[in-house]
């Protein structure tokens, strides 16, 4: 039976498995299916690995080493070798020394060192959605049966180890094919949404603004002949020109995120900054600390000034390094978005404030109770910090 015996060893197998069912988002469900699956077969590493078109990886999720250490390791692997075998073949993949197979191509200096492996595709019928890999059995002694594979003194993956990946892998493939539908309708949701929102927009503004222009034509024209009507049609275009700044700003409002709705404000954040620490070279952190559901408003003005100030980081500062940090302030809540870019002069911050969006998002921080605060200096980086006070 499984090494923490039969009771246990089912608990923890219940346990990984509604843990995959209770995620939403795909990165959320990888993440699980590799520490589930670590933890189960109690390997020193784990890996996952989702294809891409081009002979890489779109994602790849590893349990079992740092941050640094993944840094420090590069760029993502190809299919090549051994992971390719994984997405390419049906079955399992056991090897009592990964370094002795001939397909083995060696790693990166950086690249911790590995010897029993285990590796399982996960598959959604014909189609290989990823590959689990597993490395270095825990276990140690002179315990292991006719079954088992790995050097002297190491028990290795076991038969029973691969029909419990191959459990894993199954339920895994199951999880992650909802989580892509759902990522899928929530996406088709927001774009059905904005496209209603767009023709309303269109139809409603553009309505405004022709009466508008028709309006100040006749004005022109009664300038020199009718002064006094010339005026009542100036205030006419007045009136017009603040009823489509209103409808502008009313349809504006209607586009708050669909994802700050479902899954709140700390969720919506993350998930923006895994997408840019993806797209960019720069290395995009975030990090939350005790922060609670605050009023609408507010959220969505958090959440637009820290894509304004993301987007100056990437885009204008030269960083390689931005930071993200939401924390619990009274009652209210600080975002604080730091990067170590060229930074501008103070003496500057006219220029700059028209330049970075400061004036927009001094203005959204004010329009709900909050305060802006911009720091920076030439070759020491920019630090905005937005404070709200709750609700």
């Amino acid at each position: 039976m499984h090494p923490n015996g039969p009771c246990t060893g089912l608990a923890a197998v219940s346990t990984a498995l509604l843990a995959m069912s209770r995620r939403l988002e795909v990165h959320d469900v990888l993440r699980t299916i590799v520490v589930s699956a670590r933890e189960l077969l109690d390997a020193e590493y784990a890996a996952l690995g989702v294809p891409d078109d081009h002979g890489g990886f779109a994602q790849f999720v590893v349990d079992g080493v740092s941050e640094e250490q993944w840094r420090r390791i590069g760029p993502l692997p190809r299919q090549h070798g051994i992971l390719a075998a994984m997405l390419h073949d049906e079955g399992a993949e056991r090897l009592a020394d990964v370094r002795e197979d001939p397909r083995f191509g060696g790693w990166p200096a950086a690249h911790p060192e590995m010897s029993d492996f285990l590796g399982m595709p996960i598959r959604d019928g014909e189609e290989t959605l990823g590959a689990l890999f597993l490395a270095n059995k825990r276990h140690t002694g002179d315990t292991g049966g006719a079954d088992d594979v790995g050097g002297p003194g190491t028990r290795g993956f076991t038969d029973e180890d691969e029909e419990l990946l191959s459990l894993l892998a199954q339920h895994a493939a199951i999880a992650l094919t909802n989580a892509r539908l759902y990522e899928r309708s929530r996406e088709l949701t927001i774009a059905e949404e904005r496209s209603r929102l767009a023709h309303e927009l269109h139809d409603a503004v553009s309505q405004k603004l022709f009466s508008l222009r028709l309006t100040a034509q006749a004005a022109a024209t009664l300038v020199d002949r009718d002064p006094a009507r010339a005026k009542d049609e100036l205030q006419q275009v007045a009136a017009l020109a603040a009823e489509a700044a209103d409808e502008l700003r009313a349809a504006v409002t209607e586009l708050r995120p669909a994802a700050l709705d479902e899954d709140g404000l700390a969720a919506t954040l993350r998930d923006h900054v895994r997408v840019l620490d993806r797209a960019h070279t720069a290395h995009v952190t975030f990090t939350c600390d005790g922060i609670r559901a605050l009023p609408a408003t507010q959220e969505e003005a958090l959440l637009r000034v820290a894509q304004e100030a993301l987007h100056n980081a990437l885009r204008h500062s030269g960083a390689d390094r931005v930071e993200v940090a939401l924390t619990r302030h009274a009652a209210g809540a600080l975002l604080a978005v730091r990067d170590n870019g060229r930074g501008f002069s103070p003496d500057a911050v006219r220029t700059a404030g028209r330049h970075l969006g400061l004036v927009s998002m001094r203005d959204r921080a004010g329009g709900v109770g909050g305060r802006l605060d911009v720091r920076s200096e030439p070759g020491a980086g920019t630090t905005i910090e937005m404070e709200v006070p709750g609700g």
